[in-house]
Formats: structure tokens, sequence, C-alpha cells
């Protein structure tokens, strides 16, 4: 079997699996049973490799090790390098189990994607197309999204592995995996990693869209969530007694900048967004996302949200009101220090050597790298070549994927090699 048959026989063997995600606070990791079907075919193909220190923890985070592979009588130190990747996919209220279909040499027209449901992807509706006409394309049958998402990714590491096993030509250091749960809704896999089992210089994750492109910086991300309690009574004797939850939550949200919003922002400008109202006669609770790519401003944002419930409460002291922020995940450019930043070099060298262009976002998002980074292990992101994330309309064109599996095994190589 050539490699890109591997690879795509993998992806098809992955995204088969369903491991949806759901959110729900991170009150129970994974979030779903489904996910440990792929931890637990995940852990037996990598016993199946020979990699030590295998474990799967009680929270479906699935590590492993394998191990430096060195001419004989060579001595040097090289960087221990981390792969991570997420096996959930995205829950949009789409079915979560994927039938995948390949489309054959693309002509560049529509795509049928599900003839009897009159599923199309228009090539009018959809120009990203356009730039892979020829190429063989993985998408969906219209009914889910396809799992590029990271399923891609895990197709792309265990590859990486298998070849590394299978070839004693390739000389690496010590590498390390994580297939973590839950990054879809909130990175909770990431977050209950034990990470005296992945004790590395740096590490990669392998979670972004199209050809070239590479992620280190993403924003600073929380959440806040304030709750009023009123006072409810009857219309007909509500005046001077009632307190409306419903109203004074209107109030509140009305306090920030209609402008500084996600659908008015863009780049590295950040926001608060107002995502959830949950309001009754007694309760309301307005749940809101933070996020900012510097952290001064970030933490302005967090001390403003704080303020304006000061002032909401001021003006309505007969309520009841409660305000809890929390940090989600980091910038991943904060973790970035003389020492590590070759991490990111690499990525740079091994495109340059691939002829591919790097096309460096900076992310409005975070990946499970973004949480990784804060705890010291710099994590920066490349592509895994899939398009259209989170949609029915996700594909995967194959001789990207292909790419990414090379990006993956150009870097372990300049990581030996110290080039």
């Amino acid at each position: 079997m050539n490699m890109q048959n591997e690879l795509v026989t993998r992806f098809y063997r992955y995204v088969q699996i369903p491991s949806q995600s759901h959110s729900n606070g991170g009150t129970l990791v994974p979030s779903t049973e489904s996910q440990w079907d792929i931890a637990h075919q995940l852990q037996h193909e990598l016993e199946e490799l020979g990699l030590t220190d295998i474990n799967l923890s009680d929270k479906c985070v699935l590590t492993a090790k394998l191990p430096a592979h060195l001419p004989q009588g060579e001595i040097k130190t090289i960087p221990s390098v981390g792969f991570c990747t997420h096996m959930d996919t995205v829950d949009v209220c789409l079915s979560p189990v994927v039938h995948p279909q390949t489309i054959q040499s693309y002509d560049g027209g529509d795509i049928i994607l599900n003839r009897e449901k009159n599923i199309v992807m228009t090539a009018k509706d959809h120009p990203e197309l356009a730039k892979y006409t020829g190429q063989d394309l993985i998408v969906t049958d219209g009914t889910s999204v396809l799992g590029a998402d990271n399923k891609a990714a895990v197709a792309n590491v265990i590859t990486a592995l298998a070849t590394l096993v299978h070839d004693p030509s390739i000389y690496h250091g010590d590498i390390y995996v994580a297939f973590v749960p839950d990054e879809e809704c909130g990175l909770y896999g990431s977050k209950n990693m034990d990470f005296s089992k992945f004790p590395v210089d740096f590490a990669y994750t392998i979670d972004s869209c199209e050809l070239g492109e590479v992620v280190y910086e993403t924003f600073n991300a929380g959440s806040a969530t304030i709750t009023i309690h009123g006072v409810s009574a009857h219309p007909m004797s509500a005046k001077g007694v009632l307190v409306n939850p419903t109203l004074i939550a209107v109030d509140f949200i009305n306090m920030f900048d209609r402008k500084e919003t996600p659908e008015c922002t863009d780049g590295k400008d950040g926001y608060i967004w107002c995502q959830e109202v949950h309001s009754n006669q007694s309760t309301a609770t307005v749940h809101l996302n933070i996020r900012d790519h510097h952290k001064d401003l970030y933490e302005e944002k967090k001390r403003r949200i704080a303020e304006n419930v000061k002032k909401l409460q001021a003006a309505n002291p007969r309520a009841v009101i409660e305000c809890t922020i929390s940090d989600v995940y980091g910038n991943i450019a904060d973790a970035i220090t003389d020492d590590n930043r070759k991490a990111i070099d690499y990525i740079y060298d091994a495109m340059k050597e691939l002829d591919i262009t790097p096309k460096t976002i900076a992310m409005r998002g975070g990946t499970d790298g973004s949480f990784i980074s804060t705890k010291g292990i710099l994590t920066p992101n490349y592509f895994t070549g899939g398009m259209n994330f989170h949609s029915r309309y996700e594909f995967l064109p194959i001789p990207s994927l292909v790419k990414s599996y090379e990006m993956t095994m150009k870097l372990i190589h300049l990581i030996y090699t110290g080039k």
C-alpha cells in the first residue's frame, strides 16, 4: 500500500467511528461515550506498533511514547517533541455518523453530496473549490461534518508513527503523542492531560485548515456568567415590588459596545460576545465570551465586565447579581521564548524544503495548543489541509492531506538533525 492510500484508509477508518462531543461545561470528560470507541481503536493501533508508555486515562486522554532511534554509537542531545490531536468531532446539529465519499479528479463543477436529499455543494457558493480542480477530494454525504477536523491529523500522526517504526533508516529523537477528547467543546481533553506523560520540549497540533496555514498566535479566551436574581410578583400588585431580571439582563448587555462583537471585528481585534441569555420571572443568566490576542486588552475586557456588574448592582439594589469570570485558554505567542522559538522556525524550514507557501494567520480562535502552551510547552499549529470545518460542506483534498503528513515527517527529521 502506498503512503497516500495508507493515509486515506486510516482517515476513512477513523471518521466512520462516531465521536461527536457535546458541550457540558466540562462537568463530564469525555462528554460522550462514543469518544471511548476511537480512543480504544487508537490504543490498539499504538500497541500493535510497539509504542511504549501507552496510557488511556479515566478522562479518555491517550498518550504514548516512541523512543528515540539513533545510529549505533551516536550520542547527541535531541529535543523531545510531542504531537497532539483531538479525537472528537464538532456538534453543529448534524448527524454524528459520517459517510465519507471520494470525488475522483474534481472537474470544477457542482458536487452532488446527496442525490436523495438534494444536497449539493455548488461551485458558485463555494469558490474555494476552484483551486482544487483536478484533485481527488474527500467529501461528506451532506448529513454530517466530514471530521477532517481533526481526524485528518489523527491519520497523519498514526501514519507517521507507522513509517518510523517500519523504516529503521529514519532516525529521530523521543516522540510523544497525545490524543485528546472534547477539544470542540472547550479544550477539556488537553485540560485533563497528565503532563508527566507528555514530557516534551515543545509540541505541535495539526488543527487548522488549508495547505500552508501556520498558527502561533491565538486568542486569549475567557468566559463570564452573570446571574441576576430578581423579585417576582403578580402584575396587579407589582408596582414597587417586581424586580424584572430579564430587563436588567437587557440593560447589562446594552452596557457594552455594539461594535465590539464577532460580527463587527476581524484580524487581531478582540470582542465581548453575548452568546446566550436565559431568563424567566425570577432569574436571568447571561453568558459572555471574552476574546483578545493582546493580553492587556483581554484583561481590560475582564475588568470592564466586572465594573459593569457593579454598576448594574448599584442601579438595581433589590436584585442579587452574581458574576463569575474564568480563563479558558491563552495566546500561544505568549509562551514563545528564545529557548523554544526554534519550534516555530522548524515549521517554516520544513515548508521551505517541501516547497509549501506559508500562510501565517493570527487565529480568531484557539487550539489544544493554546492551553498546552500555558503550561510552558510551546505548541504551534500547522495545517491538516481540510476546508470548511464545522460544516456539511467540509472537504479534504487528498494531496493536501499527503503534504500535511510530509510536514510531520520533515519536522521530525529537522528536529533530529538540529538544522
